[in-house]
């Protein structure tokens, strides 16, 4: 697999918000937006209100794997940003990537 194709910039992550729909879930909030680069893009958001610097790097390693895992079966053309909440730091990968899959079938991202 290729490398990841992430939102970097604030503005990208604030397009995302303001402009795209939003999908809930216990776990976490889904944002997507269509871009222009025929890509799927990923940011990955944690707040401070999740724990210290240690529960939110786990919460962003466990949505990136579940990404990873997921990717394949991604439509193209999508900027995705994930929201950790503060039940994503009691679960395991498997539950976040279900919780995850259930979002991008709602948001019709899902192939």
């Amino acid at each position: 697999m290729s490398k990841l194709c992430v939102l970097k910039q604030n503005t990208e992550f604030r397009t995302a918000y303001y402009r795209g729909r939003s999908f809930v879930h216990p776990l976490m909030i889904l944002y997507v937006r269509k871009n222009r680069f025929g890509i799927a893009r990923l940011g990955i958001t944690t707040g401070k209100k999740i724990g210290k610097a240690v529960k939110r790097n786990r919460c962003r390693r466990l949505i990136r794997e579940a990404y990873r895992r997921v990717f394949p079966e991604i439509t193209h053309g999508v900027d995705l940003v994930f929201v950790a909440r503060t039940a994503t730091v009691d679960s395991n990968a498997v539950k976040v990537e279900q919780a995850m899959r259930e979002l991008l079938k709602k948001a019709g991202v899902l192939s």
